[in-house]
């Protein structure tokens, strides 16, 4: 065989292995999975409504694609420590995460260095759902609108106190609003929503800014009083209560969201199969409607969408931690 000969030979065998090792093999690869059980981390205790989440999504992930889709509580704080587990898992799709706004965007803000980059050490895979914070008073207060609150704050500079769960959406919530209204109100932490809610319910402290679910058995129960959600439209399930930004604070937006993740690196053909499987069950009418029951709004996005979205909220609120100048504790 002459020089020439060989060179051909070897071209040959060359683009041979590439075609066999490119998309098609991906795709084909793509095609098995999942063949065994799946692991979503949940970087939050169970009982919460980011591990009532993660079940959800377990549950009609391991329908739709044939196999377990196995839940891991992995809480400590605030979600950094699961969410950094998972960061750090093997990129071959049976690890994944159950992401969400503290740990996969306000944490770039409150933390200098944390352990993950949610840009760069994961790839997001959808949204699914996202729910208005909504401001609660104690029934006694007097304040029965955002604009009467407002007045009712400034009369009252510093005596008027919130309950916070530091780092949480409910937190930045009322942040936001300080800082939009010129708001000096005196912040009273609490280890999670549940005690603060409570507090405003004993007259402990007098508002607060928490997620719709956790509001709404005490709004209707008449423990505690909706004055605002946070939402950029009205929540179907507070349908007489308005925004915040339709009560003189245009623009205003704070909502609670969690979606999927999976470590980076995971084929790009095994992120679109779970993309595709979560927009599918998620689109579901009786998927929707058990998630609208409780005030969420179903977002089911791609892949390209949901990255755009958490690199959007991980600037606004990294803005806002700088403009308030809240520390990490």
């Amino acid at each position: 065989m002459t020089n020439k000969k060989r060179l051909l030979a070897v071209l040959a065998i060359g683009a041979a292995c590439l075609t066999m090792s490119g998309p098609g093999m991906a795709n084909d690869a793509a095609a098995g999975y999942p063949d065994k059980p799946v692991t979503i981390i949940v970087p939050f205790p169970a009982g919460g409504t980011s591990d009532v989440m993660g079940r959800l999504i377990g549950d009609e992930l391991g329908k739709e694609l044939g196999q377990p889709f196995i839940i891991e509580n992995k809480g400590g704080a605030g979600g950094v420590i699961g969410s950094a587990q998972a960061a750090r898992a093997k990129p071959d799709g049976y690890t994944l995460l159950l992401s969400g706004i503290g740990s996969n965007a306000i944490v770039h803000g409150m933390t200098p260095k944390p352990d993950y980059d949610s840009t760069r050490d994961f790839v997001q895979i959808s949204q699914l759902e996202s729910g208005p914070n909504v401001l609660v008073v104690n029934p006694q207060m007097p304040a029965k609108t955002l604009q009467e609150f407002v007045a009712y704050v400034k009369k009252h500079p510093g005596d008027v106190t919130y309950a916070v769960t530091f780092g949480a959406s409910g937190h930045l919530a009322m942040e936001l609003l300080r800082t939009k209204a010129g708001l000096n109100m005196m912040g009273v932490p609490y280890r999670g929503g549940a005690p603060g809610l409570t507090a405003v319910m004993a007259g402990e402290v007098n508002a607060m800014f928490i997620n719709q679910d956790a509001a709404l058995p005490l709004v209707q129960a008449g423990k505690l009083r909706a004055l605002a959600v946070a939402s950029k439209e009205r929540n179907p399930l507070f349908p007489d209560v308005p925004t915040v930004a339709e009560s003189g604070y245009p623009g205003f937006e704070a909502i609670s969201w969690a979606g999927l993740s999976a470590p980076a690196g995971t084929p790009p053909a095994i992120v679109h199969k779970l993309e595709t499987a979560m927009r599918t069950v998620f689109s579901k009418p009786e998927n929707k409607e058990r998630l609208e029951r409780t005030g969420f709004v179903v977002v089911a996005s791609t892949s390209q969408e949901y990255s755009d979205f958490v690199k959007s909220e991980i600037q606004k609120w990294g803005d806002l931690i700088k403009e308030a100048n809240i520390k990490a504790k």
